[in-house]
């Protein structure tokens, strides 16, 4: 059985590039063949401003959106967070969700594709790391790095990825299923 990748588009705000840039990695994680692939679009979800009275450790969830949530967490063996750079930082509504649950993330992957300006989004995803590492996810150093990304968008803003974004997506699939098998024997004792 393929294990289970979620490709987590980060930003909410209307008119994101992440949305094909992460339409276009979802279809090449599934063309892959490795993973069972799904995307997840944290505009979709629309999780308020933490709401919980508990804390997520507890997993005593009042509300139906993070009880939702926490089966949509849990359920992957791996991630791909498609994201994009806010004042150096990740989005707001990245940072919300990684908080609304704990125990689900634990011992599982995760992997990148930026996007920005000069940068392509690599300060956000330095920061990202840091609070996966607190919720015991494993991030990986492959990462897909889409800088000055609007050369890389035709007229109708489909994103076409160049030899560079493919040969790193392929290496950052082939990478994320060594750790997810790697850390599949954790995240079954931890059930």
């Amino acid at each position: 059985m393929a294990p289970k990748l979620h490709v987590i588009l980060c930003s909410t705000r209307p008119g994101r590039v992440g949305l094909t840039i992460g339409k276009w990695f979802h279809e090449f994680a599934t063309q892959h063949g490795k993973f069972e692939v799904r995307l997840v679009d944290l505009a979709e979800l629309n999780l308020p401003l933490m709401d919980e009275p508990e804390h997520p450790v507890r997993r005593l969830y009042q509300h139906e959106h993070t009880k939702a949530w926490s089966a949509i967490v849990n359920a992957a063996d791996a991630y791909v967070f498609v994201t994009p750079e806010y004042n150096h930082g990740p989005p707001p509504a990245l940072v919300n969700a990684l908080d609304y649950v704990f125990h689900e993330w634990a011992y599982k992957p995760a992997g990148f594709v930026s996007y920005g300006g000069l940068s392509g989004g690599l300060r956000a995803v330095q920061v990202e790391k840091q609070s996966l590492v607190a919720l015991k996810v494993m991030p990986i150093p492959e990462q897909v790095a889409i800088q000055m990304y609007a050369q890389y968008l035709d007229a109708n803003k489909n994103f076409t990825p160049s030899e560079h974004h493919t040969k790193a997506a392929t290496t950052l699939l082939n990478e994320l299923l060594r750790w997810a098998e790697a850390l599949k024997p954790l995240r079954e004792s931890a059930k």
